[in-house]
């Protein structure tokens, strides 16, 4: 099958393929470019893949500064009616923050979303590499003061693979980081996260679709115990990947290629699950024992 790439001044992208479709949301501060190798993989085995960059991820730091968590969900809210308008089954996937954002539009569009893959989904900031200063910013109650604040990208970058770090580092240290991230993420959207982390905490039993959890071992940011605590809590059947030769940033470290073909192989198991049954959440409590289907 032909594949067709778009590309839009913002670095949002699209690669068209086939019925099954793909929405890749990206970190805080971050931008597609995280996703590159991960949207080529599933991009080959037919998909359709969209990634679009959340609102106010420009590169300016101001700007990210002053938004909120709600303008971010727009942006992904508005490429998923795009990439729905492409294709009858559409799992999202999203890096770290990007993950709980998946996990929103996974609670708030129900019917739109057949399931979701998060790759080092972040609640907490409570990795390894973490200073233990930045924890006591989860104290912080007022945005105001939050924007004294900000979290500075900083060795290992969150990549294990030398190279690629090297390549990450090299971007920082010349001040363009614009294919990677951005240098520091300012207090004032780490304050949102925090709200959007509450608010899908909080919803996590009611979210029913199939999930795939990825989540490295020994991550330098957000601790498997992320993950962990989901995978407690979240109300549908979950599938739980745990990578061993990487930092954070899996889709771009050395086992981005694990990462890949896990959710190629989740996605197909979702189409055929509609293609069946018409509905993932039930295919899956009756393939697991998890429940009857019902009439709806």
């Amino acid at each position: 099958m032909k594949r067709h790439e778009t590309m839009s001044d913002d670095r949002s992208f699209m690669l068209e393929g086939g019925r099954t479709g793909a929405l890749l949301l990206h970190d805080l501060g971050g931008t597609p470019v995280e996703f590159r190798f991960v949207a080529q993989g599933l991009a080959r085995a037919g998909m359709t893949v969209s990634f679009p960059q959340l609102a106010a991820h420009s590169g300016c730091f101001d700007e990210l500064q002053e938004s909120r968590w709600q303008d971010w969900y727009a942006s992904a809210e508005a490429a998923l009616d795009q990439l729905r308008q492409r294709c009858d089954t559409v799992i999202v996937a999203g890096f770290s923050m990007g993950a709980v954002l998946a996990l929103m539009l996974a609670a708030e569009r129900k019917k739109d979303i057949d399931g979701a893959a998060l790759y080092a989904p972040t609640l907490w900031l409570n990795g390894w590499g973490v200073p233990w200063y930045a924890r006591l910013f989860k104290l912080i109650r007022q945005k105001s003061v939050a924007k004294w604040f900000d979290f500075a990208e900083h060795d290992p970058y969150g990549v294990k693979d030398p190279r690629m770090r090297a390549l990450v580092g090299a971007a920082i240290e010349s001040r363009d980081s614009s294919e990677i991230s951005m240098l520091k993420v300012p207090g004032g959207a780490m304050f949102e996260m925090g709200g959007l982390v509450n608010l899908v905490c909080g919803r996590a039993s009611s979210i029913e679709q199939p999930v795939l959890l990825v989540h490295q071992r020994d991550d330098d940011r957000a601790s498997i115990h992320n993950s962990f605590w989901l995978q407690r809590n979240l109300g549908g059947t979950v599938d739980m990947v745990v990578l061993d030769d990487s930092y954070h940033i899996v889709t771009l470290d050395r086992q981005r290629h694990v990462v890949t073909d896990r959710t190629i192989a989740f996605a197909e198991m979702i189409r055929r699950a509609r293609d069946e049954f018409g509905s993932t959440v039930v295919e899956m409590r009756v393939r697991t024992g998890k429940g009857q289907p019902s009439a709806a």
